[in-house]
């Protein structure tokens, strides 16, 4: 594959520059392409099987120095939050991944280039070929830039999902219950609602959350309920 100045931009969101862009090429190629070029055009899944270990190398990593006091328990719910297929393809659009995948035509014309495991495993296809290409430094060094402003204020927006499993499960450990959801009020305009939701535990009122959609509000308020019922823990103890 010849140099394509059209990388330089993709290249930059990496901070990396390839020594090698044949490797850049085939971090590339989804499996699509490569059948319609035939066997001289290899696709990515090879660098993605690799840029998988790195990943969860690299994160892992950064979780274990970003929360030194969290239980393994924790850690392994973060990162299976931070590398699940959602989270990755989140990451490819945010470098602009999304437009430089060498699709076939088929794939092309049902929107493979939106299809969140395609974008998640061209990410995690380039993140190997950076590490081949530059070593663990460089690779740690994209990574990080990328995954840091995630775990601002605590945690990542991700794990901020995994709230009501959370709560489920240190209810049930802790009183054999389950909480639930109430829906108290939806506020605004069509194109701009607000919900709030309540949630309750053994009858009582545990805390209320607000968000743009039900969803939202209940996590929201799933995450207030576990800080007000484990800081309650404590100051009985």
């Amino acid at each position: 594959m010849k140099e394509d100045p059209d990388y330089y931009s993709l290249e930059a969101q990496l901070d990396h520059h390839f020594k090698d862009k044949d490797l850049l090429g085939q971090a590339l190629t989804h499996r699509s392409y490569a059948v319609e070029k035939g066997r001289e055009s290899p696709d990515n899944e090879r660098l993605e099987f690799l840029g998988d270990a790195v990943l969860d190398l690299l994160v892992g990593e950064l979780l274990f120095h970003t929360f030194p006091d969290s239980p393994e328990g924790d850690l392994t719910k973060m990162r299976a939050s931070l590398v699940n297929e959602r989270s990755l393809a989140a990451r490819a659009k945010e470098i602009g991944l999304d437009g430089f995948i060498m699709l076939g035509r088929g794939e092309e014309k049902t929107g493979g280039r939106t299809k969140p495991s395609i974008l998640a495993n061209a990410f995690e296809a380039v993140l190997g070929a950076v590490y081949l290409d530059g070593g663990l430094e460089a690779a740690r060094g994209f990574l990080y830039r990328l995954f840091q402003p995630l775990l601002k204020g605590g945690f990542s927006e991700e794990f901020d999902s995994d709230y009501k499993t959370r709560l489920q499960e240190w209810t049930q450990a802790k009183f054999r219950e389950t909480p639930s959801y109430v829906l108290e009020e939806t506020a605004g305009p069509d194109h701009n609602r607000v919900f709030q939701v309540a949630v309750h535990l053994q009858g009582d009122l545990v805390a209320r959350g607000q968000g743009r959609s039900k969803k939202e509000a209940e996590r929201m308020a799933a995450r207030r309920a576990l800080e007000l019922l484990k800081r309650s823990d404590i100051e009985r103890r």
